[in-house]
């Protein structure tokens, strides 16, 4: 299948967000918090990570080395033009950002972490599902492909009917694989076994957003996180969403308080201002 960059760059100020998706996904589930972001004037990257928004091919042909070189990359990128840059994902997505922000602590000025995804254990996964780990090498496990299903992430009826029309389409660009292949879910867990051990190295303030009724991955992940990193980490809990928070129906929430770090981390940026004493 030809590849095709969908990457999303939108130029602004000198506070950047770098937006990462999530495994199997596409920049387009950051599209509203993306252009939300840029509106207020900040600079927005949504880098496409390597092998995705392709077919199973090209995703099986890389690994969660070449998905963290995508992000440094990036990274690389911004601090060319931003002084300030937070860097954010969805599900896997954030996953990769605190692994990032650990691996490159100088570089990263906060974290936007939302729904992040250690574990599949939402409602809607199958209680059987946490055997895959164990028979991932087997002949059974190699063919295993984790098909999304009702309610694909999102409470909204209308933007799921949306996502469902292009998933049927087949157009992995624009909505996503159907289907993660095994071989990129042992990645996956591997760069989460990785990130696990490094959340204390992580300094930076940190948002941190999950939805109470996550139907992929359960809140107890978010709790994890907030104990183990190692800086200030602002939790917010969604009453009304399921995992793809960026776009379901409190997503205007997830905006706010993205901005909301943003504006901490400029006020903290702020020379102060020399005391005059009173004559």
């Amino acid at each position: 299948m030809t590849m095709r960059d969908v990457s999303v760059r939108l130029g602004g100020d000198r506070t950047g967000f770098l937006l990462i998706h999530g495994l199997g996904g596409t920049p387009t589930e950051l599209r509203f918090v993306a252009r939300a972001l840029h509106r207020v004037g900040h600079t927005v990257h949504c880098p496409q990570l390597a092998g995705h928004c392709a077919g199973e091919a090209e995703i099986l042909a890389t690994g969660w080395r070449d998905w963290t070189q995508s992000v440094f990359d990036e990274l690389e990128r911004m601090r060319e033009i931003c002084d300030t840059v937070i860097v954010g994902g969805l599900s896997m997505g954030a996953v990769l950002a605190m692994h990032v922000a650990a691996q490159r602590p100088d570089q990263v000025d906060g974290l936007a972490l939302y729904a992040p995804t250690f574990w599949y254990d939402g409602w809607s996964i199958p209680r059987y599902a946490f055997l895959l780990k164990w028979f991932i090498n087997t002949p059974f496990g190699r063919r295993y492909r984790f098909v999304e299903r009702e309610p694909y992430g999102l409470k909204d009826t209308r933007t799921r009917a949306l996502v469902v029309s292009s998933l049927a389409s087949g157009d992995s660009a624009e909505a996503g694989l159907l289907g993660t292949p095994s071989g990129s879910l042992k990645e996956m867990w591997d760069l989460i076994a990785i990130t696990r051990r490094e959340l204390h190295l992580v300094k930076c303030p940190a948002l941190l957003v999950h939805p109470r009724e996550d139907d992929i991955a359960d809140l107890k992940n978010a709790f994890e996180i907030q104990r183990k990193l190692g800086g200030l980490v602002d939790a917010v809990i969604l009453d009304d969403s399921y995992h793809l928070v960026t776009i379901d129906q409190q997503h205007e929430i997830v905006i706010e308080r993205s901005l909301a770090l943003a504006s901490r981390l400029a006020k903290a940026r702020m020379p102060a201002l020399p005391l005059v004493a009173a004559e």
